[in-house]
Formats: structure tokens, C-alpha cells, sequence
């Protein structure tokens, strides 16, 4: 019983956990774009003019480079890459290591490094020259590549336990499919029929790797649009209002049972067959965004020590 009851509270504890950090990083992302968004409003008029009429603005020295909005810019950028590379400091240093999950690093890690390329480019007043141009570029880049990466590293899954676990789930989905669709007259099978079309493993298996990759893509963006168009099938007009055609969920609690588990069987189906490709693609992603990400440091480092020895902080 006392058992039970301490597996309980550490379920509920863990549970905890897992909200506050989802909501850590809500909070983080949200103030971005928030940050973004307020830039964008107040600077358009000073950042689309050209180079020679922006010293007659009001607002150049504000949002100039140097300026006072501009530099704190530079700083908060350089403070969202510092944490973009703690990230890969954590592997390294053990004390690091030990505080939180790689999952969460991870989180933070990806909304820092999707930030700080387009808060410098504010930075920048949105004009790449020289070393900082050249390191924007490659920024931009392992951004981009570390979108991909944060992709991947959520196809696999984290230890051989949890593959057989993933497969034990999928035989439950079937199970629970079958048992709902058993239990209504909403959906036929031959309807889920587009939604769990998944090829098969050989056959990804013998696809080139950029390939797999935008197949699987096709199959993430387009599983959305399937499931509207099962809620178009069972729904009235009345319903499709208030669910954006078919794109949120109703208030059918049948059909949307049914939507739940046949999203959940078709995105476990997915990663199944595409296990072997996405490990190598993961592998290859990290040979290519490792030696962007030091190069950019370097170059990133270099224009900072340029800054400070012409005074400008």
C-alpha cells in the first residue's frame, strides 16, 4: 500500500514537472513573438527605408545597430545564443548534466536558437555586412537545420524499451480502433482507409534519405486535413462552424474518440516505418550542424571582439 501510494506521488510530482516546464517554455516562446511582434510594429517605418534616409528618422538612433534599443538587442541575442550552446556544454560538464532532462534543455534550446536569429537581424536593422553578415548567414542556416534536428530527435524513440513499448501500443490502438468503430455509425474503416496509408518499411527503407524525410513531412502536414475531412463526412454544417471545417474538434464525442485513436495509430505507424531512416538521418544531421554551429561561434565571437575594442559598449 505504502508502495502504491509513493509511486503515486512521484507520478504526480513528475507530473508537475512536466507542466511547469511546458509552461516555462510557453512563456518563452510566447515573449518572443510578443517581442517580435512589437519591433516589427514600431520599426517598420524605419527599417524599409534605404541606407541613406534612415539617419534623417527619428527613430535611427534607437534602432540603429549602435543605437540604445539597437545594442540591447545585440545583448539579448548574444544571452539566447549563450544558451543555445549550454545546451551542448551539458554533455560535457557533468554539474550541467544533472539538472533536468535532455528533453527539456532540448525545448529551450530550440525556442533560444529559433529566436535569436531574427532578434539579431532587428539587431542588424536588417543589414548583413562584412562578419556579421557571413555569421547571420550560417546562423540562419543552423537554425533551420536545427528545426530538422528537433524533428528527428521526436521520431525516435529514446532507448530499445521504448521501441518494443511503441509497438506493443500500436497492436492496442488497433485493438481500441476496431473496438469504437465497433460501437458507432459515424466512420466506416474504408473511410480511415487515406488516413493510415503509410508505406511500407522495405519500401522506405530503399528511398533515398531526403526522400524519406519529405515523405514523412508530406504525412505530418497533410494528417490534419485528413482528419477534417473525416469531420466533414460525419458532421452537420452547424458543427463544421465552430470547428474552423473540420480543422478543431467538435462536440461529438464519438466521432472524436474515433479521430483520437486512429491520429495516435497512424503517427505511431509512421515512426515505426521510418525508424531506420530517421536514425540515419539524425546521425547525418549531426555531422552537418555540428561544424556550422562552432564556425558561426567563431565568426560571432569575432564581430563581438570587434564591437568592444571600437568602444561601442
Amino acid at each position: 500500500m505504502s508502495a502504491n501510494l509513493g509511486l503515486l506521488s512521484y507520478t504526480e510530482v513528475k507530473d508537475d514537472g512536466e507542466r511547469l516546464h511546458q509552461t516555462l517554455v510557453y512563456v518563452a516562446a510566447a515573449a518572443a513573438v510578443l517581442l517580435i511582434v512589437f519591433l516589427t510594429i514600431y520599426g517598420f517605418d524605419y527599417y524599409r527605408l534605404s541606407s541613406v534616409e534612415r539617419p534623417f528618422s527619428a527613430k535611427h538612433a534607437l534602432l540603429k545597430p549602435s543605437g540604445r534599443i539597437g545594442i540591447k538587442l545585440g545583448l539579448l541575442g548574444t544571452s539566447l545564443l549563450a544558451v543555445v550552446f549550454v545546451y551542448a556544454l551539458r554533455k560535457r560538464i557533468s554539474w550541467l548534466a544533472r539538472r533536468g532532462t535532455t528533453k527539456h534543455w532540448l525545448n529551450f534550446h530550440v525556442v533560444a536558437g529559433c529566436s535569436a536569429p531574427i532578434v539579431l537581424a532587428f539587431h542588424s536593422a536588417f543589414k548583413f555586412r562584412g562578419i556579421a553578415g557571413v555569421a547571420f548567414m550560417i546562423m540562419l542556416a543552423v537554425a533551420l537545420s536545427g528545426i530538422i534536428g528537433r524533428y528527428l530527435y521526436a521520431q525516435i524513440p529514446r532507448s530499445l524499451d521504448s521501441a518494443d513499448a511503441s509497438l506493443k501500443d500500436l497492436h492496442g490502438y488497433e485493438e481500441e480502433l476496431a473496438a469504437k468503430l465497433s460501437h458507432q455509425q459515424l466512420l466506416s474503416t474504408s473511410d480511415l482507409e487515406p488516413l493510415l496509408r503509410i508505406p511500407s518499411a522495405e519500401k522506405v527503407r530503399s528511398m533515398p534519405a531526403i526522400r524519406a524525410i519529405l515523405l514523412m513531412l508530406t504525412i505530418d502536414v497533410t494528417r490534419p486535413f485528413h482528419v477534417a475531412r473525416l469531420r466533414l463526412k460525419a458532421s452537420g454544417w452547424r458543427e463544421l462552424a465552430f470547428s474552423a471545417g473540420g480543422l478543431l474538434p467538435t462536440s461529438n464525442h464519438d466521432l472524436e474518440a474515433v479521430i483520437v485513436t486512429v491520429k495516435r495509430k497512424s503517427s505511431l505507424a509512421k515512426r515505426m516505418v521510418f525508424l531506420n531512416q530517421t536514425h540515419r538521418l539524425f546521425h547525418l544531421w549531426h555531422v552537418i550542424h555540428r561544424p556550422f554551429s562552432f564556425s558561426f561561434l567563431i565568426l560571432a565571437l569575432v564581430h563581438i571582439g570587434i564591437v568592444l575594442s571600437l568602444g561601442y559598449l
